[in-house]
């Protein structure tokens, strides 16, 4: 536990749901930043402000396949009395020295290409017969069917402007100029811009690596047949993929059985790759309730600070909680309950802040709002315990989804919204106003 948690006063006193998270925050810093390659950074949070080496695009060059012109050339073209330029050449993308335009003349040019010496702009192809004397042309055939196309005269059936159809040089952004901001989350677009800038690597702070264990005899890999008293394992499925959603590389163990021994040795396996860990099940008080047996003796509860700590917590579903630092490294560890409403509502409470909070972020938390109730009876709440009820929002309303029960997964599918009933509430009536994490 964290020195800046004030705990409850006596082992049988609950802990608010903020004195839980405010422990949890208080104990996750932030991964050490890292240099890596550009895919590998997808995801990661930059940690450095990134300029512009070179300007974006670097040269001008033409937005258009057609052809390099001077103004003069083609002022008062029609289809009537096109222009006729001598073509002096080709000009493709990549190509480091273009021909001159001079008075007169055209170059076949192509999308990308760099604006060539004593042109003023591009002609679209579809404004020209293509060189081919047929009237206005679809497009251009290609150099290795028609290398004619770039010699010879074409005619041009409309003016165009001074830098018409050309993309200016620094037009996106100019060397010197701030690319992208220590904080900024690596997207694809963001992956885009550093390659275009010439970033091969970049420093972010990584993606944190949670390894995601479920508990229980109980539990059958989905897939396999189901024997008398088996239920199949959602938890760990659920968990690893919220786990992904909130950023982080996470690793799902198979379900392990009710042996405190076994639970310790995988536990102790799986350190090695792991910034966090969560389990889930096995934090009640039952006799098979091995998590809080295998964690008494695992990690560095002889180290200032470390150990896992069991609480009950001021809130439904999600009671049980557990929460501390294990092994050498100290890594978090968060226990969760073991029915599955109880299981995800803590992971979105508790988990998915402490992964961001480790990726360095500053939003840590869902989206929350006020939305009016929508339903049929009001919603009852034990007074004391801050309830989270599962529902559906739109257009400023919430319907609630299935009912209070911890085991309703069906439910928690249906739902993108936490309904939240504070702790002095006990009853709130439809057409009353509520608040609403927001899970899509």
């Amino acid at each position: 536990m964290s020195s800046a948690a004030t705990p409850p006063a006596g082992p049988d006193d609950l802990w608010s749901v903020d004195e839980h998270l405010d422990d949890i925050l208080a104990t996750v810093r932030p991964l050490e930043p890292i240099e890596l390659q550009l895919l590998d950074a997808q995801g990661c949070v930059l940690v450095e402000n990134v300029t512009v080496p070179v300007s974006l695009p670097p040269f001008d060059n033409s937005s258009m396949d057609g052809y390099a012109v001077r103004v003069a050339d083609v002022a008062g073209a029609s289809e009537e009395f096109p222009a006729a330029l001598e073509v002096v050449g080709d000009i493709a993308a990549g190509a480091a020295d273009p021909v001159r335009v001079g008075p007169g003349q055209a170059a076949r040019i192509m999308t990308g290409a760099p604006l060539p010496p004593g042109a003023e702009a591009v002609v679209p192809v579809e404004w020209t017969d293509g060189g081919l004397g047929e009237g206005p042309a679809s497009g251009m055939r290609a150099r290795s069917l028609s290398p004619e196309g770039a010699e010879g005269q074409v005619h041009v059936y409309r003016p165009v402007e001074a830098r018409a159809h050309v993309r200016a040089e620094g037009s996106d952004v100019r060397a010197g100029e701030l690319a992208l901001e220590a904080g900024t989350v690596l997207g694809a677009p963001q992956i885009a811009l550093l390659a275009a800038i010439g970033r091969g690597t970049v420093r972010v702070r990584p993606r944190p690596r949670v390894v995601v264990l479920s508990t229980g005899s109980e539990l059958v890999q989905p897939g396999e047949e189901l024997a008398p008293g088996q239920i199949y394992d959602s938890n760990s499925f659920a968990l690893t993929a919220a786990a992904r959603d909130a950023g982080a590389i996470a690793y799902r163990v198979g379900a392990v059985a009710d042996d405190a021994e076994t639970l310790r040795t995988t536990i102790e396996d799986q350190l090695i790759r792991a910034d966090l860990m969560v389990t889930t099940g096995g934090v009640s008080v039952g006799a098979y309730d091995v998590v809080k047996e295998a964690l008494s003796s695992v990690g560095d509860e002889d180290e200032a600070g470390g150990g896992v700590e069991f609480r009950r917590l001021a809130m439904q579903p999600g009671k049980p909680q557990g929460f501390g630092t294990i092994g050498p490294d100290h890594t978090p560890l968060l226990a969760l309950p073991g029915n599955p409403v109880s299981s995800y509502v803590s992971f979105e409470l508790f988990v998915r802040p402490a992964i961001r909070a480790l990726m360095g972020l500053t939003g840590l938390h869902r989206p929350r709002t006020r939305a009016t109730l929508k339903a049929q009876e009001a919603l009852r709440s034990p007074r004391g315990r801050r309830q989270f009820l599962r529902g559906r929002y739109a257009d400023g309303a919430v319907t609630p989804v299935g009912g209070a029960g911890s085991h309703l997964i069906a439910a928690l599918a249906k739902a993108d919204a936490l309904i939240v009933v504070p702790e002095d509430v006990e009853s709130v009536e439809p057409g009353g106003e509520v608040e609403v994490v927001l899970l899509g």
